[in-house]
């Protein structure tokens, strides 16, 4: 019923003229699921035909621009293009505060990832705001970050002493903690990095190492979601979306939400079983080829010893960075869902 009543009111939207529109859309990594699967039929198709002919889109993406990873959320708020999307985590340089969208091993499934990002929502939306002057559509998931070694390891404790690129700030205080040493190496160096030992191993989604090769450099995958979900947001230009009619803000989010995030949120937990497949041949690989890494269950004991680092170490790390308000703030909204606190005194 629920769907039924969405679908009449956005068809009710859609059959009120609307004023026309022209954004210019910045997406993720084109060669990634996400990209190619929901942002493009989303902005290209979907959004457009719901507002019958009246919302006219133009998207590309960062990397056929040539942006820094860093800058695209710069550039939004500056009105260089009106709608954009990347992993928050490329931005926390800007603000510390947005790294606790994404804090490792707290979620294990993505029923309780969305749980932690749809509690996150009201302190990104105040970040995009203030820091960004952009107004938050979506936050979508890429699948969990995962390990990927061109090394023999057999547990979390054989990371230690090894060169990681990890696939944020968080994450790279947690490899830290756990003794081995992070890299900043971009996604698309990571493959020459790998084969040169530049570093020894890597994190990103088991999707996405998939469909770059990494498997190609690399021989043994641990699963754990040591990166959490990377969660990309979905943003547009503040002055760009106060110019739009009730209307047409109101179309935009209901359908964003439903022809979109939703979606995406669906298919992510059987995004990783099955990427996994295809990484380890343990099981059917529905993307194409399966390959042979060497898969790495890691222990109770391991998780436990991680979940400790993460609680005792990294959390009231970041909150030194963050600061105590932004810690209570956690500690009231995605602290009680994932049941952590971290001190604050």
């Amino acid at each position: 019923m629920k769907h039924i009543l969405t679908t009449a009111a956005a068809a009710a939207i859609a059959a009120t003229p609307l004023a026309a529109q022209d954004l210019s859309v910045v997406g993720s990594w084109s060669s990634l699921p996400l990209h190619k699967q929901f942002e493009t039929p989303f902005w290209t198709e979907t959004l457009p035909e719901a507002s019958g002919g009246s919302i006219n889109v133009s998207l590309t993406t960062h990397g056929e621009m040539n942006l820094g990873v860093a800058d695209v959320y710069r550039l939004l708020g500056q009105g260089v293009y009106d709608v954009a999307m990347t992993v928050a985590d490329y931005a926390v340089a800007d603000s510390p505060a947005l790294e606790s969208l994404d804090v490792p091993l707290v979620a294990l499934s993505a029923d309780e990832a969305r749980a932690m990002v749809d509690t996150a929502r009201p302190m990104v939306e105040d970040i995009y705001r203030d820091t960004f002057n952009s107004h938050v559509l979506a936050i979508a998931p890429y699948p969990p970050q995962v390990v990927f070694c061109n090394a023999e390891v057999n547990s979390l404790d054989d990371l230690e002493g090894l060169k990681v690129r990890a696939s944020g700030r968080m994450t790279a205080k947690f490899l830290e903690a756990l003794g081995a040493e992070g890299v900043n190496v971009s996604f698309s160096e990571v493959p020459g990095a790998l084969q040169k030992g530049v570093v020894d191993c890597a994190v990103t989604g088991a999707g996405s190492g998939y469909s770059a090769g990494w498997w190609e450099v690399s021989t043994h995958l641990l699963p754990i979601p040591l990166g959490g979900w990377d969660p990309v947001v979905t943003a547009i230009n503040m002055d760009k979306w106060q110019s739009l009619d009730a209307d047409t803000q109101s179309l935009i989010e209901s359908q964003i939400k439903t022809e979109f995030e939703d979606p995406a949120w669906a298919v992510a937990q059987d995004a990783l079983v099955n990427d996994i497949a295809c990484l380890t041949g343990n099981g059917e690989c529905p993307a194409g080829d399966a390959r042979d890494m060497t898969l790495v269950e890691v222990s109770d004991a391991d998780f436990e010893n991680a979940r400790e680092i993460l609680v005792t170490e990294v959390l009231p790390d970041w909150a030194d960075r963050a600061g105590a308000d932004w810690a209570q703030r956690w500690n009231a909204s995605v602290g009680e869902v994932v049941g952590v606190s971290i001190p604050t005194e």
